[in-house]
């Protein structure tokens, strides 16, 4: 053991040699006129040549590369010096700026989801439009994935991330132009109320104007092809640029804030986005011509906030375009750094590949026959499917589960349990960074965490809402009807159309799909709402009486539940949230100190790769499913398609939900264990002195001495 540590030390102690004269060196140009500014940097590789030559060939690896890592430089716009911005030459700037930059992303991203949720059930697109829409991202970003890491991480990366706060700025720009240009969203009808009526025409085959069709498709596509370049830039380039700026213990609670950033960003585009979906509240419910000024408002509020989005990222463009290729202060880390070998990869940390396309293969192949990192990659693959759950299903859930409406339901997500989230991964990241925790620790963590949310999500399992009953679904109207038949005979001469979905409460604490299928004939506007008369399905009940004395049989919403186990919902599922997310930082720390530092973006390609092929692919596909199993009553007559879904079973949806994520957590629980059992096999196959500083030996020689 000694005699490792001991060939260890001369290695790590030779680039250091050379770290004092380019320190001299550089604190000197400063005080020489620009035009000479060049000149100590060719003596210095000069200089370096010499040494070579003299004879220090065991060296000559560490030495070479040091000219090409020392590159640290003034902060200004190109060749341009700007005197009065060197001292935010530092890391903390540049996370400010890179976290404002992820943060209108995740802005973005939230909004992009919205807008698109709306526009899949408005539009009741095809097989092929369903599959391409919300999949372009991942399949853009999967495919540039690599290409970015390889030939991104060997240039200069805040260069690379300013050209992603363009496109992040450009793809939200993109996302806006459907909503800038159209005039009419949808076809006006003149039908004002769908109340019973025997002399009826009804239209349920009804669809959004073409142009806009093929506007919101075409922009949408590519759009998130855009963004999903974007991503890749800031999540793999981002990460190594702040790894490689930080001490080793630090990089936590950087990626952590990092990570928490978009979480934010997500979250308050949930909030800002919700008023905006009263306009789908009756999503397929014949529009009135006076309502075409709101269509118009509703247009706008959308490209506006697309616009703005694009005005928070492009602000961010002249800022991180004046940074160097390194900080000050990166040199001395990436020195301090070196003392500390790698655990892996140990055969080729110390060669230098080229860009060609024959060495980025042989990488990847160094890293796939790395178990550890594959077993790292699917334990954030399956740790991913969690917070996918929330963020695709929580609304639905929210708004089936305890009768609320679209917009209350999706504010409940984006300001109180998506929240979570980003407190998760900041936490994630204090707490390894402060404890200072080693691979193994790490590994222990992330199994820890799962287990726990495992446990919060057995808890979620009896937290749900008895079924209000609503006729047609699971009431018969008193007898006279079938289940799963909204016609009986006290409506059959109504014309009622399942395409207008308009649900209302009637006296007797029956919902009924709309005011026609419960037979009503009449309808005030009140000054605390509508109210519905002469409903011929509408037979018991307590009778009250408006202000002219006519008796109220119905007003519109859902009854009443009479359930209040929202609060303790939501303090369970922030719970699970929290627990679960607390292991994405420590995993991605796990692997980035698992490989050699030239192949950590490759390493974090490799895992993003994983992530959009086994999570973010895959987890909406089989939520959507979740929830399309979880219906009771779907609309059956639009235009011959499979139409929406308007009521769910309750119960079914909550074991689906809870179902999925826990199994998630299993696997992520499993994977992780693997990941550690090798990697302690493999620690005490090479002597335990993977993470023993050589400062550390030091002290140890002496004490022994």
């Amino acid at each position: 053991m000694p005699d490792a540590l001991a060939e260890v030390e001369p290695k790590a102690a030779q680039p250091q040699v050379a770290e004092n004269p380019l320190e001299t060196e550089q604190a000197k140009r400063k005080k020489k006129p620009k035009l000479l500014k060049m000149v100590p940097s060719s003596l210095i590789k000069f200089h370096t040549f010499q040494k070579k030559e003299k004879g220090q060939a065991g060296a000559t690896s560490p030495i070479t590369k040091k000219p090409k890592e020392n590159l640290e430089g003034p902060c200004g716009l190109g060749c341009i010096v700007i005197s009065r911005c060197q001292r935010f030459n530092t890391l903390h700037s540049f996370v400010v700026f890179f976290c404002l930059l992820i943060t209108s992303q995740g802005i973005v991203f939230g909004l992009k989801e919205l807008s698109m949720d709306i526009f899949e059930k408005d539009s009741h697109l095809n097989d092929v439009e369903n599959l391409l829409l919300p999949l372009t991202y991942d399949i853009s970003s999967s495919l540039v994935a690599v290409f970015i890491a390889y030939y991104g991480g060997k240039g200069n990366i805040p260069r690379w991330v300013t050209f992603a706060s363009f496109l992040v700025g450009f793809g939200s720009l993109l996302f806006a132009y459907p909503y800038f240009t159209e005039g009419a969203f949808k076809a006006n009808v003149d039908i004002e109320e769908d109340i019973c009526q025997e002399m009826k025409s009804v239209q349920p085959c009804r669809k959004t104007a073409p142009s806009f069709h093929v506007k919101y498709l075409v922009s949408f596509i590519l759009g998130q092809t855009v963004q999903g370049v974007a991503a890749m830039i800031l999540y793999i380039l981002g990460i190594v640029f702040i790894d490689n700026s930080v001490a080793i213990h630090s990089t936590g609670i950087y990626i952590g804030i990092m990570e928490a950033s978009f979480v934010f960003g997500y979250s308050l585009s949930y909030g800002i986005a919700a008023p905006l979906l009263k306009g789908t509240k009756n999503r397929t419910s014949a529009i009135s011509v006076e309502d075409s000024y709101d269509i118009q408002s509703w247009l706008q509020h959308w490209w506006i906030y697309f616009g703005m989005v694009s005005l928070i990222a492009w602000s961010t463009l002249i800022p991180l375009s004046c940074f160097p290729h390194s900080v000050q202060g990166t040199a001395k880390i990436k020195a301090e750094k070196r003392k500390q070998p790698h655990p892996f990869g140990g055969q080729i940390k110390d060669k230098e590949f080229e860009t060609s396309i024959k060495d980025l293969f042989a990488t990847l192949w160094v890293l796939l026959k790395n178990p550890i990192l594959i077993c790292l990659a699917l334990t954030k693959a399956a740790g991913s499917f969690v917070f996918i759950g929330a963020s695709e299903y929580l609304p639905l859930y929210i708004e089936n589960q305890f009768s609320l409406t679209r917009p209350i339901a999706t504010k409940i997500a984006g300001f109180v349990l998506l929240p979570a989230g980003g407190l998760g991964e900041l936490l994630g990241g204090i707490i390894v960074s402060t404890l200072h925790m080693s691979c193994k620790a790490l590994m222990r963590f992330i199994m820890v965490t799962s287990a726990v949310s495992l446990m919060f999500f057995g808890f979620l399992i009896f937290i749900n809402c008895a079924p209000v009953p609503f006729a047609g679904i699971n009431e018969d109207y008193s007898g006279t009807g079938q289940l799963g038949n909204l016609t009986a005979p006290c409506n059959s001469h109504c014309r009622c159309s399942s395409s207008f979905y308009s649900v209302i409460c009637g006296r007797d604490n029956i919902g009924y799909f709309s005011p026609c299928f419960a037979g009503c004939t009449l309808f005030k506007t009140l000054n605390d709402g509508k109210a519905y008369y002469n409903c011929s399905c509408i037979q018991e009940g307590l009778t009250t009486s408006d202000e002219q004395g006519d008796f109220i049989d119905a007003r519109p919403g859902a009854c009443n539940t009479k359930c209040y186990k929202l609060p303790l919902f939501i303090a369970f599922f922030f719970s699970t949230i929290l627990f679960s997310v607390l292991s994405n930082t420590p995993c991605t720390l796990t692997i980035l100190r698992i490989v050699s530092d030239n192949q950590r973006s490759l390493a974090l390609s490799l895992t993003y790769m994983t992530l959009r092929l086994f999570a973010t692919i895959p987890g909406p596909m089989l939520f959507k499913l979740s929830g399309d199993s979880s219906c009771l009553f779907r609309e059956t007559e639009y235009c011959k398609r499979k139409g929406n879904c308007w009521s769910y079973d309750k119960k079914k949806m909550a074991y689906l939900m809870v179902g999925i994520c826990s199994v998630c957590k299993v696997f992520a629980i499993f994977f992780t264990a693997i990941a550690y059992c090798l990697y302690k096999y493999m620690s005490k196959r090479d002597g335990d002195s993977l993470h023993i500083p050589v400062k550390s030996v030091k002290v140890k020689k002496k004490g022994k001495k």
